[in-house]
């Protein structure tokens, strides 16, 4: 059993609170999914449960976490620059477990993975594999211990969807409790059974939490239910309460223009007026103490805002793309072969399938066939980030043009729909999360004017509460747009026409076939 008490999470940089008092305990047969929005600390929580010695470089905390000698699994959401150039035979060599493990256990390891044997004898490098293989090994190593608890930051990132399926069954039927983080959707639908929802409100200076012992989709359909409940009652008793206030001083000013016109020959008139002011100044009194007992305004952090410009246009029947692949390769493994794509007007395309098949090749020489055009312009959204991003750069800074105040004043507005607080957009990329890099990105795109967009895992590192948003912005994306996901939400409803990529290229698919 994994006990918290009374965590207190600082981040030294800004002194800013990431969790405030947060005490839980993890059951047995728990399988508990963290969500919130983007750099809200739930890659933090999870690190600084692992006992991760990382984390204290950029956090400050109080409280107890209560291990009580349990073997916790730590997935890591990223992986060091180091772990990536290694081959994969002297990484799993590296990991407790490995060693001593007969070549049958392996073998059934891998087949749950949908790995073969040979892989963990593979001298490849680690930074070479795509980023759902890269998850698998992850995962593979986190079972050779047979932990008591499993930590899991991000497990559905990247892989493909039978590896998904898989991912659903394996935490259903865990033995031991799961404190897991995930974007995906579908996964905490079918999965979690506790939420604990990390929130920070009042412009990003007040972290608050919820912990509901229910599965996601009750708890946010009750969330939305009671905000919009307490917004309207807030708002009838806001009404009824400016209604008696203004009664209130229609009297006040009345009785004050009356004493300021009575004789001073009448001083029983005067009294009585007295009498009448004293009275609505009591009244005024018990109306201060009513108004701090009336219901507040729902304050709950908002899923983020922005749009693409309806100036976009690509016209019916517009050539956007003619690409035939006879061979797909890449450092010289065939990966695919046989690719015919055409692509014509505002269509929007889904690519997904296996893991390390090509999407992300694919795409890669997708995007290099735009350049020079002049008749459409293309952005691309790596799944990588580094690609395009410099780290040293702050966010203001990445998207900035000319440096001109103007576009500076327009890039912070835009920043701070997307919940970005003024010391955020100083810092440098490096230090946010990877949700908060995936916004830049979209920004970009967005303030980009590209009739084209070419997207690697788009949904990837934003929170399930704010993927319905970017959904619904990429759907009325009056472009076109060329994608690889494996997000099923995302493809069954932004997506017009859908592929599967394998070895002997692009089968066209329908949105029943992702199930």
């Amino acid at each position: 059993m994994l006990q918290i008490k009374n965590l207190t999470i600082t981040h030294k940089k800004d002194l800013r609170p990431i969790l405030t008092d947060f005490s839980f305990v993890l059951r047995p047969g728990d399988k508990a999914a963290v969500i919130g929005e983007e750099g809200n600390g739930k890659s933090t929580l999870l690190k600084l449960i692992a006992g991760d010695p990382q984390v204290e470089r950029y956090i400050e905390f109080t409280g107890e976490i209560l291990r009580n000698q349990a073997r916790i699994g730590y997935l890591a959401q990223e992986w060091t620059e180091e772990e990536k150039k290694m081959p994969i035979y002297p990484w799993f060599s590296s990991r407790p477990g490995f060693d001593g493990r007969t070549p049958k256990e392996l073998s059934a390891l891998a087949s749950k993975l949908r790995l073969s044997l040979d892989q963990f004898y593979s001298d490849q490098v680690i930074g070479t594999l795509s980023g759902g293989e890269r998850t698998k090994l992850q995962l593979a190593s986190l079972l050779l211990t047979d932990p008591d608890v499993l930590l899991l930051d991000e497990p559905s990132n990247d892989i493909d969807m039978k590896t998904l399926a898989w991912l659903e069954q394996f935490i259903l039927g865990c033995r031991c409790p799961v404190l897991y983080i995930s974007h995906d959707e579908v996964l905490l639908e079918r999965t979690a059974n506790v939420i604990i929802h990390l929130e920070q409100i009042r412009k990003k200076t007040v972290p608050r939490h919820t912990i509901a012992r229910t599965c996601y989709e009750k708890y946010i359909a009750e969330r939305e239910h009671l905000l919009a409940r307490q917004e309207q009652t807030a708002k009838k008793e806001h009404s009824e309460f400016a209604k008696k206030q203004e009664r209130l001083q229609r009297i006040e000013q009345k009785v004050e223009h009356q004493q300021n016109q009575i004789s001073r020959q009448d001083p029983f008139g005067a009294a009585i007026l007295k009498r009448k002011m004293h009275s609505v100044k009591s009244m005024e009194k018990r109306f201060e103490k009513e108004q701090e007992n009336l219901t507040e305004r729902p304050d709950a952090e908002e899923a983020i805002f922005f749009r693409f410009s309806d100036q976009i246009r690509v016209p019916n029947g517009k050539r956007v793309l003619d690409l035939e692949v006879p061979e797909l390769r890449n450092g010289g493994r065939l990966l695919a072969r046989e690719i015919r794509l055409r692509i014509t007007g505002p269509e929007k395309v889904g690519i997904f399938g296996e893991n390390g098949v090509g999407k992300t090749t694919l795409l890669r020489q997708i995007a290099a066939t735009f350049t020079g055009r002049t008749d459409l312009k293309a952005a691309y959204m790596p799944q990588n980030y580094e690609e395009v991003l410099n780290l040293d750069q702050t966010p203001v800074e990445a998207l900035s043009l000319t440096g001109e105040k103007e576009e500076i004043s327009r890039i912070c507005t835009y920043l701070g729909s997307l919940k970005y607080t003024e010391e955020e957009r100083s810092h440098p990329i490096r230090d946010l999360s990877g949700g908060q890099k995936a916004k830049i990105l979209l920004l970009s795109l967005s303030l980009s004017g590209c009739e084209v967009l070419l997207l690697d895992e788009p949904t990837r590192n934003f929170s399930p509460l704010s993927n319905p948003v970017i959904r619904r912005m990429l759907s009325a994306f009056p472009g076109a747009i060329i994608s690889v996901s494996h997000d099923r939400k995302y493809l069954k409803e932004v997506c017009t026409r859908l592929y599967c990529l394998t070895k002997d290229g692009l089968t066209p698919m329908e949105p029943e076939d992702l199930e």
